[in-house]
């Protein structure tokens, strides 16, 4: 068994090193399901099937906040529980952490599939590509409870040790639905349904994977006893996943508004571009700044044993050591992707196809999507350095703090994205977003000085406790 002391001894770049690049790429590669998928179909089926799968995204994004909201948790326990030398409780932690993913995926399924195509309508789905959403959703719902065990589990390998194996199971999943697309849609003549059909088989590769990796963990063993539901200690665990969980319905709440602000200004600010060529547009922006915003939280996320042990034992110089280098990570990162953003957006939006062809639909396509993803994505580092603060003091058990931060950023997005089209028109559901990432940001820093401050007091013996309701 492993007791986790070499968190709190070896140097922290190396450290964070050792866990945050295995999670980014983890991260990183589980975007890869939805937009290699986006790819394909855009280049086999056409922009207005990329259309529909942004529909369903913000299915797929709950069931992932509901994954990391008992994984991340369960992580976070296990961490500071190592740091104050008291793993006997991780394993039940973990086994309960599985039940609720498990369950919740469950009733997930089960709302989606009763509801329908209701529900697609309601999340941005129009007359034109309700089809193609419906064809695709039916089939991933299928595989979203053991997913949501994949995504849990991932969190609690990581913590356990074993990020390369986390990020192994993520990679061999995602080579399978990379190798399945082009075969179900263009072999099997398959469409957009062969698309789902390659992700859900990647998915499955990757929770077996996940499974098996429970017979050699290294700080905790499961048995048979380590299941019986403990509801007190699934809410400390789910308390300390808060923070992801805010995070990613945050990411549904936005993206649904934006769906349909999108949609409606479509129509009503200017006739040529029409719902569905602006939500098409939308849906690949997002995928873009879903991948550099898992680039950061991959950051954080990878820092969150780091923190949780160091802080548990009461080594406060090293949790301020390892957020400089988590914000200058993150920093740094982002404005290199942004910088490509900003400089060659054809070629980002070309790869999700409709650059060629000359087809009405997808000239105005381009013509919409190049001014709008320099726009929505100008701010993107300033926004992803907003939520890394907030899964940092996830991490130190700050809850209180953490989740109302988790979730500033998408409020302001939404609030922005009713307001400025009013002026602005079609274009300023695009606007909404870099001015909610620097308004978040400026409302933030004040809380990360503050915390700071605490730990620099702590590191110097001025004060003996910190508590959670500072």
């Amino acid at each position: 068994m492993n007791d986790g002391s070499y968190l709190g001894e070896e140097r922290v770049g190396k450290l964070l090193a050792k866990f945050a690049i295995p999670c980014i790429l983890s991260l990183v590669i589980s975007c890869l399901y939805n937009i290699v998928d986006q790819i394909f179909v855009g280049h086999g089926v056409g922009p207005l099937a990329n259309a529909a799968t942004g529909v369903i995204f913000p299915i797929t994004v709950i069931g992932w906040g509901l994954s990391l909201f008992f994984g991340d948790g369960a992580a976070a326990y296990m961490s500071i529980a190592l740091g104050k030398n008291q793993p006997e409780k991780i394993h039940r932690a973990v086994a309960n952490a599985m039940l609720g993913s498990l369950v919740t995926g469950g009733l997930l399924i089960l709302v989606a599939y009763l509801w329908g195509d209701r529900l697609l309508m309601l999340l941005g789905g129009t007359d034109a590509n309700i089809k193609y959403a419906h064809d695709y959703g039916v089939i991933i719902y299928a595989m979203i409870p053991l997913a949501l065990v994949q995504n849990c589990l991932a969190s609690v390998i990581r913590a356990d040790g074993s990020p390369r194996y986390a990020m192994l199971a993520m990679v061999v999943g995602a080579v399978i639905n990379i190798a399945g697309d082009p075969l179900a849609i263009y072999g099997l003549h398959l469409g957009i349904s062969g698309a789902a059909w390659a992700t859900i088989v990647g998915q499955f590769v990757s929770f077996v994977m996940c499974v098996c990796y429970l017979l050699r963990s290294k700080t905790f063993k499961l048995k048979a006893s380590s299941f019986i539901p403990d509801l007190r200690l699934l809410a400390q665990v789910c308390q300390l996943g808060l923070s992801s969980l805010f995070t990613q319905l945050c990411i549904v709440a936005t993206t649904i508004v934006n769906n349909v602000q999108f949609v409606k200004y479509g129509y009503l600010w200017d006739a040529r571009y029409g719902g569905d060529v602006a939500l098409a547009a939308f849906v690949v922006i997002m995928k873009l700044f879903q991948i550099v915003l898992n680039i950061a939280i991959g950051i954080a996320v990878g820092a969150q044993p780091l923190v949780g042990y160091n802080y548990g034992a009461g080594k406060y110089g090293r949790v301020k050591s390892i957020l400089k280098l988590v914000l200058l990570w993150t920093a740094g990162l982002c404005v290199v992707c942004t910088v490509f953003f900003e400089a060659i957006p054809r070629a980002f939006i070309s790869m999700f196809g409709g650059a060629n062809g000359g087809s009405e639909f997808n000239a105005l396509y381009m013509q919409f999507a190049i001014p709008c993803i320099r726009i929505y994505l100008m701010f993107i580092a300033l926004g992803c350095l907003q939520k890394v603060s907030a899964i940092f003091l996830q991490a130190m058990g700050l809850t209180k703090l953490a989740a109302p931060l988790s979730f500033l950023r998408d409020v302001l997005v939404i609030l922005f994205a009713f307001t400025v089209p009013i002026s602005l028109g079609v274009m300023g559901v695009a606007w909404a977003a870099p001015i909610a990432d620097a308004t978040a940001l400026a409302l933030t820093a004040p809380v990360m000085i503050f915390v700071w401050r605490k730990l620099t007091k702590l590191e110097r013996g001025e004060e003996l406790c910190y508590k959670n309701e500072a």
